[in-house]
């Protein structure tokens, strides 16, 4: 039987005795709005996005049936009658006994591997306190036999899933655990992606650090080789966390993976969850400037187009990830706003406004906000889908506020950046109702957008002899104007001010009809002068025709 010098010190090689191998809008910057100021509720749902630390119990690990098929001899079931202090106790004592022997090597890491396998209350402190980190990194080493190899990496990689993540670093992990990449053995090779996308899914900082040491080329090399489906599943989302959190990771570290992560997501034959967290990776690579856009439009083969062809697939998980990735390309410029539109993601948006999941809906709002402080063109792409409009709309006037708001993005940037002919349109659609329902709410930069609107409205329909300012009062919109001079807000109070000065101030100069006495064959009379038979209501609006497609030139 062959026999281990396992007897561990920080200047001792581990070794075996005898071995073997192996824009527009508002302006130009508040009209397109980048992620940052809607990333704190959009990351709330940990579930869509994809945990961003995996652990590695039995259940979920091949392992335990091929790796790893010797079954647990007598002493290790002996050992598991111990108190937990004491079972760690007798795996360090054999792990640092001298001549111990390969099987019982294989047992001991076996047995730490297991304690640290629980679902809830991991010991990881316990198992550090031990000492047993540096043994098991060493057990990573050349010259080891596959079978210890993964079992040690399976031991760190469910250290790596707690909030210790960084001693397993801290005892030189990394670099053992990127060698195995390249691994012959498929299983080890996965093992070690799992725990390192574990410990780049704890901190920015540990990204950088595992890119630095060299891991994706080696990473990109299993994805596109892949051994089996649970290989590339589970190196794609280890690459996804290569590529996520903040600060941004720097885009030259990663720029080889933008042209695999494109592939992936143009596959028909791999897992849903594959693609799911391919479009995570690709959604945080495009987020930021525009120069980070730009490289996805020019190293990702048609991209924009196979995330929109996948809107369609039954792939539930990915929707939120793809509508991201789109949403943060409109915010780009407008050519690369452009690309989206041309890959034809209008068509596909619709029933993802009137989705059952509140975050496919905020997201899809968040995406045609952005299109619509694009050019006049592309806001005439928006208004010729009259049924999207319409849910826009809805969600102005009726969703949660942090749905709502999106919503009225959309109709703020479209009022404030179209022609005449699309506020006109998007007014006859519902938006002074809409705007005028959200006077009254507590976020100033969504009232100042909501005013800017309201002044285009009714400048266009003082030019047009509309009666908006009538269907503002209607709405309410003149009492909560006439609060907001009240507003603790500057921009507010000035604005609310200037609105109703210009468009519901009576001039000094011009007699105030409701006063003055008419003269008549009866004598004199008082009272208002007839309206407009063109005038909106309320009601009128109500009792409209269903939508029709507008057809504005472009």
């Amino acid at each position: 039987m062959d026999h281990i010098s396992i007897l561990y010190s920080p200047s001792t090689p581990l070794c075996f005795r005898k071995g073997t191998s192996v824009k527009k809008g508002i302006n130009a910057e508040q009209g397109r709005r980048r992620r940052d100021d809607t990333r704190i509720q959009l990351r709330k749902n940990k579930r869509e996005q994809g945990l961003q630390k995996r652990r590695a119990t039995a259940a979920s690990n091949k392992g335990e049936e091929t790796i790893a098929q010797s079954q647990d001899s007598n002493n290790v079931v002996d050992k598991k009658l111990l108190p937990l202090p004491k079972r760690i106790q007798s795996i360090m004592e054999t792990l640092q006994r001298q001549g111990v022997t390969e099987e019982e090597v294989l047992e001991a890491v076996r047995g730490l591997r297991k304690i640290l396998s629980v679902e809830t209350n991991v010991p990881v402190t316990e198992v550090i306190d031990s000492g047993a980190l540096p043994i098991l990194v060493k057990l990573l080493g050349a010259g080891i036999p596959d079978k210890i190899q993964f079992e040690s990496a399976w031991a760190l990689t469910n250290v790596a899933s707690t909030d210790r993540t960084s001693s397993i670093v801290e005892c030189g992990a990394l670099s053992p655990l990127i060698e195995l990449l390249l691994s012959s053995n498929a299983d080890l090779r996965e093992q070690s992606a799992w725990c390192l996308g574990n410990v780049a899914g704890d901190s920015a900082v540990l990204r950088d650090l595992v890119l630095s040491h060299g891991a994706l080329e080696p990473l990109l090399q299993n994805i596109r080789n892949p051994a089996s489906s649970s290989l590339l599943n589970n190196t794609v989302w280890t690459l996804s966390n290569f590529c996520r959190g903040k600060p941004h990771v720097n885009l030259d570290m990663v720029r080889p993976a933008i042209s695999v992560l494109s592939t992936i997501v143009d596959k028909n034959n791999v897992r849903k969850e594959t693609i799911m967290d391919a479009c995570w990776a690709l959604s945080y690579l495009s987020d930021g400037p525009d120069v980070r856009i730009q490289a996805i439009l020019d190293d990702g083969d048609n991209i924009a187009h196979n995330l929109v062809k996948l809107l369609g697939n039954e792939n539930p998980n990915a929707i939120t990830p793809i509508l991201r990735t789109l949403g943060n390309i409109v915010t780009g410029n407008d050519v690369q706003t452009q690309t989206v539109l041309d890959a034809g993601v209008l068509s596909r948006i619709g029933c993802l406004l009137v989705d059952p999941k509140k975050n496919i809906r905020k997201e899809a709002c968040w995406l045609l906000s952005n299109i619509a402080a694009g050019t006049q063109d592309q806001i005439s792409y928006l208004m010729s889908c009259p049924q999207e409009l319409g849910s826009v709309i809805e969600i102005a006037r009726n969703e949660q506020w942090d749905i709502r708001k999106e919503a009225i993005w959309v109709i703020a940037n479209i009022s404030t950046g179209g022609r005449a002919e699309h506020i006109k349109a998007i007014v006859e659609f519902g938006a002074i109702e809409a705007l005028c329902g959200v006077l009254t709410a507590s976020d100033a930069s969504v009232l100042i957008i909501v005013l800017e609107a309201l002044e285009k409205i009714l400048e266009l329909g003082e030019k047009w002899r509309k009666n908006y300012i009538e269907f503002v009062d209607e709405c309410d919109g003149l009492d909560h104007i006439e609060n907001l001079q009240e507003h603790e807000n500057d921009q507010i109070y000035q604005k609310s001010i200037d609105i109703i000065e210009r468009f519901f101030g009576v001039e000094e100069e011009v007699e105030d009809e409701n006063l003055a006495p008419m003269a008549s064959e009866s004598g004199f009379t008082f009272g208002l002068p007839t309206t407009d038979k063109n005038s909106f209501s309320v009601e009128k609006q109500q009792q409209a025709s269903p939508l029709q497609p507008f057809n504005f030139s472009t």
